[in-house]
């Protein structure tokens, strides 16, 4: 059977204040928060920002999710309704994994 997961990936949004750091962006801890709630049911395996001062990051599922229910809860993300970030959703063959 294969393990497909969902890749969530945020890029900066529109409301994104260049130059300032990921966790002074205002509105960054709305995004936590949601996502945490993921992760609480057990239905994120990994999330985290980007670290090569690109910004943006991503989550990935834990293979609990469906595409359509990943959509979904990824644009009711607070930080996406208020412009701080963007948002895609891309299916991810786990090839290898320990």
């Amino acid at each position: 059977m294969r393990d497909v997961r969902y890749v969530v990936i945020h890029s900066p949004g529109p409301k994104w204040k260049v130059g300032r750091p990921i966790f002074e962006q205002e509105g960054i801890q709305a995004h936590l928060d949601h996502y945490r709630s993921l992760l609480t049911q057990e239905k994120l395996a990994l999330g985290g920002p980007f670290l090569d001062g690109a910004a943006g990051g991503m989550m990935i599922t834990s293979g609990n999710l469906t595409e359509a229910e990943t959509i979904e809860f990824a644009n009711r993300d607070p930080a996406v309704i208020c412009g701080l970030l963007t948002v895609e959703v891309r299916p991810w063959l786990v090839g290898m994994k320990s």
